[in-house]
């Protein structure tokens, strides 16, 4: 096994390019990250009624989420056990049950095996249907319309994963009475390591004022789009983390947010009877939506993307994105919320291909020996760490450029690729979380 911590010294926010570009620390990835963490796999409204399904991975595993019959939902893994074909080649639909194409074993909505061809005269007695059906994903919960898997039986529960995490991903999916659907996916391929992706709405802000600037400025007076001239030439704002690797950063502070939201939107949600009910679920004036990044990657952006990076071997990454919008907004509101994803971060969108190129163009660079022995650095923590301070809990620094939530999300890594199990993990976080709680 490669030995990542000759690779890693995040005490002085080093970095090696060899975790981004080797074969062998992907493959221990697949295992102790991938297979370890809790992973999103759909939401309810994408799976309304009975025998609806969706295709979705964790990390190089394919998963099958299926409503069942009686409303409940499962998720296994989209793998025949005879001779390791998919079950199902579709990405989405509704079925009955489910049937593999290369041999014909047939499959229930629960992944118990319903019918082998010629079982009666190719089969012995013994063989038994019930030792044959499809691995199940055995820890599955409902986060607010959100269903999230994990391979590992003993991973702690989901709202224990996220620990003070929790507050601030309730402030974008928790605000309304009628809670979010899916309008739109977009899926591509992108030649770069997961990790780019998952680390930048973790913490990276700064880049914007630097990669985004002539976006911005297309943008910024659009009715679907956040005007981010409101943001100012010296930005405030906030960052926070919390374990286990959870980050993001707003802009603003507390009561004066400038969130990343379509005007359009702005202004539904500034009505009294909409802004009394988010008052009402989530507490007085709060915004906090700007970056946000649920370990390994859960992503929600302010404009309501929100998306999922599927690993690809140490070069590539393929994305999933997701437009979400309130699921009782006036149509226009959800139509504007549409167009400003679209316009931004979509294949398309004018913020992703500058996130691309940027991503590419490291990957590339990364080929070289030099380059990879040269590595990363993470500097920029000039703004100390508060706890638990004023109405944010956990982790969190008073500035808007910051890395200490990346530091964090390596430390966890790093633990995670050392720990042979969740005991061993908690324990290696206990040591090395950056401070007294998350």
């Amino acid at each position: 096994m490669a030995d990542i911590n000759t690779l890693m010294d995040m005490d002085n926010g080093s970095l090696s390019g060899h975790v981004f570009t080797d074969e062998e620390i992907y493959q221990q990835e697949l295992d102790r990250v991938w297979r370890r963490a809790w992973n999103f796999l759909a939401h309810d409204s994408m799976i309304p009624k009975r025998g609806d399904f969706i295709q979705n991975y964790i990390g190089e595993d394919p998963v099958l989420v299926v409503r069942q019959k009686d409303g409940s939902v499962k998720a296994f893994l989209n793998q025949c056990r005879h001779r390791g074909m998919r079950i199902c080649r579709v990405d989405k639909g509704k079925a009955k049950s489910f049937m593999c194409s290369f041999h014909g074993w047939a499959y229930d909505l629960d992944g118990s095996l319903l019918q082998v061809p010629r079982q009666d005269t190719a089969y012995p007695e013994s063989f038994d249907r019930k030792d044959f059906g499809a691995r199940q994903v055995p820890r599955l919960e409902n986060y607010k319309g959100f269903w999230f898997g994990t391979w590992d039986e003993d991973a702690p529960d989901f709202e224990e994963y996220l620990g003070s995490a929790k507050y601030y991903l309730d402030g974008y999916i928790d605000r309304w009475d009628g809670g979010m659907e899916a309008v739109a996916l977009h899926r591509w391929v992108l030649p770069n390591n997961w990790k780019f992706m998952a680390e930048q709405p973790t913490s990276d802000m700064q880049h914007s004022e630097i990669s985004h600037v002539s976006a911005a400025q297309v943008l910024n007076k659009g009715s679907d789009a956040a005007d981010r001239t409101k943001r100012g030439e010296n930005p405030v704002g906030r960052q926070f983390f919390s374990d286990y690797g959870h980050g993001g950063a707003w802009y603003g502070e507390k009561g004066a947010e400038v969130p990343n939201t379509g005007q359009a939107m702005q202004r539904w949600e500034a009505q009294p009877e909409i802004a009394s009910m988010i008052a009402r679920r989530l507490g007085d004036d709060r915004e906090v939506r700007g970056h946000l990044n649920i370990w390994p990657t859960f992503m929600v952006l302010g404009n309501y993307t929100i998306r999922v990076t599927h690993p690809r071997g140490p070069n590539e990454q393929e994305i999933w994105a997701w437009t979400f919008v309130p699921a009782e907004a006036p149509a226009d509101i959800k139509d504007s919320i549409r167009r400003d994803v679209m316009r931004t971060f979509t294949p398309g969108g004018m913020f992703e291909g500058d996130d691309a190129l940027n991503w590419e163009e490291i990957q590339q660079v990364l080929k070289g020996s030099m380059a990879r022995e040269s590595g990363l650095a993470y500097q920029m923590i000039g703004a100390p760490i508060q706890w638990d301070e004023g109405p944010y809990p956990g982790g969190s620094s008073a500035h808007v450029f910051s890395d200490n939530a990346a530091i964090n999300m390596w430390r966890t890594y790093q633990d995670m690729m050392n720990a042979e199990n969740w005991q061993e993990l908690r324990r290696l976080r206990d040591e090395h979380r950056m401070g007294p709680t998350s």
